[in-house]
């Protein structure tokens, strides 16, 4: 291996809009339906998330991107004519095409950069992470621009009360950039899986080229997200579980060695078996969810950029990252900061 990779910025941005759960608890009224602040904060831990208005062109996808991308940018001592390549990780794009990534490119005037959006859902930070990591070990590239962005709310049954107290809008961004090989500040080791078979168990049937949103369909609301939360906790304490495991040991870094846990933020209760099972303690958790909800891609971003301008995370620290998401897509990865 000639060359490394290694974190040197983050950012983050958010919509101005709260949504707690009593305003969702309202909402559900509407609908015949019944919830309350105290049970959506004992089975997840959330208490707010933000909503995006997509009428404002500040709060589209690839605004609040740029936004997080900016920030970012600032950390690491970079311009946007310094970045090579943009991965931009979101379910949510601003439009089927072009891809989000070069609706960013546009706004923060990359020009020198080439962009291409992935798909894996809440694992999306990660998988880009680890993709500008192997375009940079290659030597194909210096600087990336990893963004995870959502915006989520548009695709969510608001009469579903198992999803709508779920999801919420935000982005995150990081740079990575090219270092020396044996340099102590870096990606160290990660580990990415899928499994198809589990596809339905969080998916959305229409909007894509197997079902055309017709009036039909809308009125089915076949174009919003359906899940088996019961089935889905279950498999993401496992898969999260055995990425953090695989990653820690191919890194060669026992759980007592580790600073900080920053995982994916879909709901405490699972975070809290996830730490357990590896040996974490709670004390090491970065969490975010509890004011911004399960953000997908976002997720581990904006808690990271969270936890690095707040001081909790040093330079030097060894940081665990850990996700899953619809596919099922998983993936973890360890760095020094």
């Amino acid at each position: 291996m000639e060359f490394a990779a290694k974190i040197t910025g983050t950012g983050s941005a958010f919509p101005e809009r709260r949504m707690t759960n009593d305003d969702i608890a309202r909402e559900l009224t509407k609908f015949g339906l019944e919830t309350n602040d105290q049970w959506i904060r004992e089975r997840t831990g959330i208490v707010e998330r933000r909503i995006s208005n997509v009428e404002n062109e500040a709060e589209l996808n690839s605004s609040l991107g740029a936004q997080a991308a900016q920030r970012a940018l600032e950390m690491a001592g970079k311009t946007p004519e310094d970045i090579d390549q943009i991965i931009y990780a979101t379910c949510s794009p601003d439009t089927a095409l072009p891809s989000t990534a070069c609706w960013l490119q546009q706004k923060i005037g990359a020009r020198r950069a080439w962009g291409m959006d992935i798909n894996a859902v809440c694992s999306g930070f990660v998988f880009g992470v680890v993709t500008a990591e192997q375009f940079i070990r290659s030597g194909y590239s210096k600087t990336v621009l990893v963004v995870g962005a959502e915006v989520l709310s548009h695709f969510i049954n608001w009469q579903d009360r198992t999803v709508c107290i779920l999801f919420g809008d935000g982005a995150g961004a990081a740079v990575v950039e090219k270092a020396p090989a044996r340099l102590s500040r870096r990606i160290l080791s990660s580990y990415l899986s899928c499994d198809g078979t589990l596809s339905k168990l969080l998916y959305v049937p229409a909007g894509g080229s197997a079902m055309e949103v017709t009036p039909d369909v809308y009125a089915q609301n076949l174009h919003k997200f359906r899940m088996n939360g019961r089935e889905l906790f279950k498999v993401a304490v496992r898969t999260l579980t055995e990425c953090a495991l695989r990653t820690l040991e191919q890194a060669r870094v026992p759980a007592v060695k580790l600073d900080w846990f920053v995982p994916h933020q879909a709901n405490l209760r699972i975070i809290e078996a996830v730490a357990n099972r590896v040996g974490i303690s709670m004390e090491q958790v970065i969490i975010n969810l509890d004011r911004y909800g399960n953000t997908s891609a976002a997720t581990i971003p904006t808690a990271l950029d969270e936890a690095i301008r707040d001081g909790r995370i040093q330079e030097g620290q060894t940081v665990l990252t850990d996700a899953f998401g619809a596919g099922l897509t998983a993936g973890a990865m360890v760095f020094r900061w």
